[in-house]
């Protein structure tokens, strides 16, 4: 068979339904292929935009998303949705087509050293030199991709290779399992912990990868102790459940931070701190930190350990649930109290425009638990961050380890061919919407109703939000806007204009029943991201 075959037939061995991208004339061999295959091309109208869906697909599903493009330029616009899928720890394999092999020595129309320029930010980049290593690449390329903490592969298929012949076959897959945790370690936890007058958990994605969401709410039960999550470990733990503190990862001092101030040992479990810096929840450093994860601690002057686990984070917290003494009293229940009140304060608010508070308690109120939430980058971020009540894993997707912008829209058409019976809403400011609204058409022409909910500032909010932090004045940030309405109809979606408070909820209602790519243009008042650094920075702790 054709290499380009093999590695079509190496693709469907690891499992991969979808493909995102854009075909090219170096990647003729693999699209003739895929035509008999049964993964399914998406073709996408930016390799941006491909390279999100991938890195969604894969932070919901644990599996790799897989993304493709030509050389040169096809390749480099990849570039940043594998770095974020790195970043945010999400399974993705970037293929890219090359020139053949015979002009690599030269100068050469389109032709660019793609290794190199992905080796930074993935955790594996090769070229496929001989049609007889297609298996091995190819079998590699995923198991480094989901191997903890997990990120980004990339492979460069040269087009003279994907045209040669090769009678190979693909190699078995196979997944090793975490090793259970030392018994040593587990009894020096839960000592630790037996000792501590305020223990808090600080929760990250680790504990949703590891699908040990259920071991960790059952752990702060039975421990009595109090539980904060990072932005993308939101739902790790119900925000009804009592022991839930919300998530942590403002860069200035909010509510939940003041459970860190107290406390005497913080046990971090699945914690990534790319996420939120320990300097900033561990300044005096005089805590004691327990570290349960997959992977051994990075060495930081913050994040000093106290006793270090590294092994299954389900077993490591069910054997320390078991070996620990609970704490009589919950802690923190005047903390829980206060971050619960600051929901509702506004959730009768009439102003328009919408108050952010407003716009989340409101699409709350629509949707259903298991619902997703795919979030852009911008200053509606950390109002979704802190304030959008989450119940389960993976319901609310939070890029923030890259933290790249424009990933709202394409991520929503990933998320809705993940969970198709979900209602998927894809919350974006008008500067991240206009990043990668192209892919409505892509939305439009695959059938994938999603909702696409625009926080309308005319401006980048979160940079004159910390403009106005440092400065007090603005500085080049503000735009103009198309009209929402008329550029969704365009592409054959519906458009809705959000014109007084109480119409948001009816008009999410609306756009759900449509069921098409609705977009819904909502002016948000953002003057109060002042208000809150006020609030914050005048912060009573109410423990």
């Amino acid at each position: 068979m054709k290499a380009a075959e093999l590695f079509v037939r190496c693709l469907e061995n690891e499992g991969v339904e979808y493909i995102f991208g854009i075909p090219g004339e170096e990647t003729i061999h693999v699209m003739d292929a895929l035509v008999e295959s049964k993964i399914r091309f998406i073709t996408t109208r930016h390799e941006q935009g491909a390279a999100f869906m991938a890195d969604v697909y894969g932070r919901l599903t644990g599996r790799p998303g897989v993304c493709l493009s030509t050389l040169g330029p096809g390749a480099t616009n990849l570039v940043t949705g594998v770095a974020d899928a790195n970043m945010d720890r999400a399974p993705l394999v970037a293929i890219a087509g090359q020139a053949a092999t015979t002009r690599h020595h030269k100068e050469s129309h389109q032709y660019y050293d793609l290794v190199n320029l992905f080796q930074p930010i993935s955790k594996y980049a090769t070229s496929v030199v001989a049609p007889e290593v297609i298996p091995e690449v190819v079998r590699k390329a995923f198991k480094r991709a989901v191997a903890e903490k997990p990120g980004a592969s990339f492979i460069e298929l040269p087009e003279n290779i994907a045209a040669m012949q090769v009678d190979k076959r693909p190699l078995k897959v196979q997944s090793p399992h975490p090793p259970a945790p030392p018994q040593e370690k587990i009894e020096q936890a839960a000592a630790v912990i037996s000792a501590a007058s305020y223990p808090i958990v600080l929760a990250g994605n680790g504990v949703i990868r590891s699908r040990a969401s259920s071991a960790l709410r059952k752990f702060a039960e039975r421990l009595n102790i109090p539980v904060a999550t990072t932005f993308m470990a939101k739902g790790a733990i119900p925000f009804s459940h009592s022991h839930s503190l919300g998530a942590v990862g403002l860069q200035v001092k909010d509510y939940v931070a003041c459970g860190f101030d107290r406390a005497d040992v913080i046990i971090c479990v699945g914690y990534d701190m790319v996420e939120y810096h320990p300097h900033l929840w561990h300044k005096d450093g005089n805590r004691k930190i327990i570290h349960i994860d997959s992977q051994p601690a990075e060495v930081d002057e913050h994040y000093i350990l106290e006793v270090g686990i590294v092994g299954c984070i389900q077993e490591a917290l069910e054997a320390i649930a078991d070996l620990a003494v609970p704490k009589p009293v919950f802690p923190a229940a005047n903390l829980r109290r206060t971050i619960v009140e600051e929901l509702t304060e506004h959730k009768d608010s009439t102003a328009f425009p919408l108050k952010p508070q407003k716009i989340l308690w409101d699409l709350r109120q629509v949707l259903e638990p298991h619902d997703l939430v795919i979030c852009d980058v911008g200053a509606h971020k950390m109002w979704v961050a802190r304030m959008y009540q989450t119940e389960v894993p993976n319901s609310c997707i939070i890029s923030n380890g890259f933290a790249a912008m424009g990933i709202s829209v394409p991520g929503a058409v990933a998320a809705k061919l993940v969970h198709p019976d979900r209602t998927v809403v894809a919350v974006t400011g008008d500067g991240g919407f206009l990043m990668n609204s192209q892919e409505i058409e892509t939305a439009m022409r695959i059938g994938t109703p999603i909702v696409i909910l625009i926080w309308n500032d005319g401006q980048y909010g979160q940079i004159q939000w910390h403009q106005m932090r440092h400065f007090g004045r603005p500085s080049h940030v503000a735009f103009t806007n198309p009209d929402f309405v008329k550029y969704a109809e365009s592409f054959g979606a519906r458009g809705y204009r959000i014109q007084a408070a109480d119409q948001l909820v009816p008009t999410l209602r609306r756009a759900i029943a449509d069921n098409t790519v609705v977009v819904i243009d909502c002016p948000v008042d953002y003057s109060e991201n002042m208000k809150l650094t006020e609030k914050l920075g005048n912060l009573v702790c109410p423990i």
